[in-house]
């Protein structure tokens, strides 16, 4: 079989068995889900594992998040198309990638400087033109792009960061794991006028963000 047909077969599978079947309905996520390559976001040794219901590990202590979180966090943003949002968390890039699938512009940052330079690489590669990049500390937001419709953080710590609830516009909306070190609750906030509603989503367990705002090294 050609390896492209074979990858889009993959696809095709996860977005119905994993994802869809689970409660994700929102068609853009789901589109976005059987669009994007997940198995270009991997390390080479993992790509039969690549479209599989489970996290991967992406190099420097980091991972690629199981899909159906991905879409999950996504849905729960509820994008209609022509937002601007910042992922807090670059990592691999398939977390922005299915986000480019959606919205206008993209703005990720990550830390670590190994995989922010790849992970740039890789978005020139694949023509993702409406990410921008940035190498720096996740945990202050990016301020000169904002304010965002939405914002994604993708590692978890006791509380949201300040500066990400200033850096998000009235009635956007932020999702980011909170708790301790081993787990922690998906939560969603929603910034109105009068202050910010916030939404208990469920347990799930991501890597410590770290900075200024966050865990320590």
């Amino acid at each position: 079989m050609n390896e492209e047909l074979k990858y889009k077969r993959w696809r095709q599978e996860m977005v119905k068995t994993q994802i869809s079947s689970r409660g994700i309905t929102d068609s853009k996520v789901l589109h976005a889900m059987s669009t994007a390559p997940r198995h270009k976001f991997v390390p080479e040794a993992l790509i039969e594992s690549s479209y599989g219901d489970f996290p991967l590990p992406i190099g420097e202590g980091q991972t690629i998040s199981q899909p159906y979180i991905i879409a999950e966090m996504t849905q729960c943003l509820e994008l209609t198309g022509d937002e601007k949002v910042l992922e807090i968390g670059t990592g691999s890039g398939y977390q922005a990638a299915i986000l480019a699938h959606i919205v206008y512009k993209v703005y990720t940052i990550e830390r670590n400087q190994t995989l922010f330079l790849q992970t740039r690489k890789l978005f020139d590669r694949l023509k993702y033109h409406n990410i921008v990049t940035k190498y720096s500390d996740g945990t202050q937001g990016w301020k000169e792009h904002s304010p965002y419709d939405a914002i994604i953080v993708t590692a978890g710590f006791r509380q949201i960061p300040p500066p990400l609830i200033d850096q998000l516009a009235i009635g956007g909306k932020l999702v980011m794991p909170v708790g301790g070190h081993m787990s922690q609750e998906l939560v969603r906030i929603e910034k109105t006028k009068d202050g910010i509603n916030s939404l208990n989503l469920g347990g799930c367990r991501f890597v410590k963000l770290i900075g200024q705002y966050g865990w320590d090294e």
